[in-house]
């Protein structure tokens, strides 16, 4: 499965954080032939289950990406401009100039302005733009920008995948949408391989805002192993190790009080079983990822964390190397093809010695 693709059909697709129809749309369509039941819940999770050979009833090992997006919405409407707010952690130093689609009563291309520098006093040329100093200009009369759109309605950034050097894309919404091609990954790669255990693949909704996807999913389907698959900050300017990791070293592995230690130790004896690129990443504290809601509903779930490096995070220009993404699918579906019915006893009881350094 090719993944450049993958993730400029996932990319391109709006989802912004509550309002992910679109994207739910594309994520059950690409996911569809790869499983055997698919659905959508009530709050809008999609939900497709790979079903194991194991002698049921089965355990299940739930692979959770979120597929919202940050974006905008509409404050305000005054003299054909509209004001705006941000829906996740926009960083609004870049959105100056962003090109924009604004979803009101049909879409409408834009882009984002405010005074231009000439007309600015010295202090504020040197400060971000705030937020009540932007504008989206959709380039219509004021009359009839009044009858197209209203307050409340979302504006998602417009930028089509790019293709770089050496491997590498650019696109808005990496976070989390390869994720989403990287589950698609592993089950394609599992249409060639027997799990014992139930695959559960969760397309969680509002992660940028409220966990409450992954919450809600994760209550309902009880796994007995869960994953999050998202991404994590790729090293760049000003950002180096031990915050950030190299591109193209394969993704990253959480280690810390958000990843249950037999499961973080079974997905690096998958990584190594199979030979494959992959870095270690420290989280001292909760993962900032759906494992922390995962973790906690009902009482407790082992989980781990699998994450792609990014550039660039929460701006419309995120950057990827795409082996990573391939290796992530890869992982997952080795880990997931190993999984025994003495996985829980043997690897996941806490009366077992920890893992000493040179097995991690």
């Amino acid at each position: 499965m090719d993944a450049i693709p993958l993730l400029r059909r996932l990319t391109e697709t709006t989802g912004i954080s509550g309002f992910e129809r679109a994207i739910r749309d594309e994520v059950t369509a690409l996911w569809s032939p790869l499983v055997d039941e698919i659905h959508s819940d009530t709050l809008g999770n999609v939900i497709a289950i790979r079903r194991g050979t194991g002698a049921e009833p089965r355990r299940k090992l739930m692979l959770a990406g979120h597929m919202d997006e940050i974006g905008l919405m509409v404050t305000r409407v005054r003299e054909g401009f509209l004001s705006i707010t941000a829906v996740g952690g926009v960083d609004r130093r870049l959105m100056l100039g962003q090109p924009v689609r604004v979803h009101g009563r049909r879409d409408l291309p834009g882009v984002i302005g405010s005074r231009p520098p000439h007309l600015l006093g010295a202090a504020e040329r040197d400060k971000p733009v705030a937020w009540d100093e932007l504008v989206v200009d959709v380039g219509l009369p004021a009359a009839e920008v009044a009858e197209l759109v209203r307050v409340g309605d979302l504006i998602s950034c417009h930028q089509p995948l790019r293709e770089l050097a050496d491997g590498r894309v650019a696109a808005k919404a990496l976070d989390d949408r390869a994720s989403l091609a990287v589950i698609a990954i592993c089950l394609d790669l599992l249409q060639t391989r027997s799990h014992a255990w139930d695959l559960v693949a969760v397309a969680t909704v509002q992660e940028e805002e409220t966990f409450a996807g992954a919450i809600t999913s994760t209550y309902c389907l009880q796994p007995d192993v869960g994953i999050a698959v998202d991404v994590t900050f790729a090293e760049g300017p000003g950002v180096s190790a031990p915050d950030a990791f190299p591109l193209d070293k394969g993704p990253t592995i959480g280690f810390g009080p958000n990843n249950h230690p037999g499961v973080h130790q079974a997905l690096v004896e998958a990584a190594r079983a199979i030979e494959l690129p992959h870095q270690i990443e420290p989280m001292p504290r909760g993962s900032g990822t759906d494992a922390w809601a995962m973790e906690v509903v009902r009482s407790g779930v082992p989980t781990g964390v699998v994450s792609v490096p990014v550039r660039n995070m929460h701006m419309p220009v995120e950057l990827l190397a795409v082996k990573d993404v391939e290796r992530a699918g890869r992982l997952l579906a080795e880990f997931a093809a190993r999984l025994d019915e003495e996985f829980v006893g043997q690897k996941l009881a806490w009366d077992q010695e920890p893992a000493g350094e040179e097995e991690k």
